[in-house]
Parts: structure tokens; C-alpha cells; sequence
């Protein structure tokens, strides 16, 4: 499983941090931190998710108010916008 975050348009809300402790506060931007991931464009960070933190990234991608976490399956079918 892959996880795509848009840093851009995030929000600061920090839901994410609640759920999964690969998303950390990053309070002078108001943004937060998709920890060990690589920017593969212009404030888009990916990383992979261990098979034990699924269920934690998942509920970070559904706690997003602005829909700015995505998750996709090891085939590349989104599983959460």
C-alpha cells in the first residue's frame, strides 16, 4: 500500500497526526509532516505504509477535512481519495 499526501492542501487541521504517527505537526508551517517520505512533485510526498500501520493510514486518509491524503493498493487502484 502507497500513501500520497498533498502538502499544499493541507490545512493544518492535524487529524492525521491523531491517527497515524507518520504525520507529525509541523506548526511553523501550519502543515503537517509525512515522515520518510520522498516529494515526487511539488508538495506531493509518497511513501509506502507497513502492512502494520495500514489500518492507522487508512483512518488518517478518512479523518483528512480537505482530502488532501490518498491511498492506493499495491497495484495502483485508489483505495481512498
Amino acid at each position: 500500500m502507497r500513501i500520497e499526501y498533498d502538502r499544499d492542501t493541507c490545512i493544518g487541521m492535524f487529524q492525521c497526526v491523531a491517527e497515524w504517527d507518520a504525520f507529525e505537526r509541523d506548526e511553523d508551517a501550519g502543515k503537517a509532516v509525512l515522515t520518510d517520505s520522498e516529494e515526487r512533485e511539488a508538495d506531493l510526498f509518497v511513501r509506502e505504509v507497513p502492512e502494520d500501520a495500514e489500518f492507522d493510514a487508512k483512518f488518517a486518509a478518512r479523518t483528512c477535512p480537505v482530502d488532501a491524503i490518498a491511498l492506493y493498493d499495491d497495484d495502483g487502484e485508489q483505495l481512498i481519495p
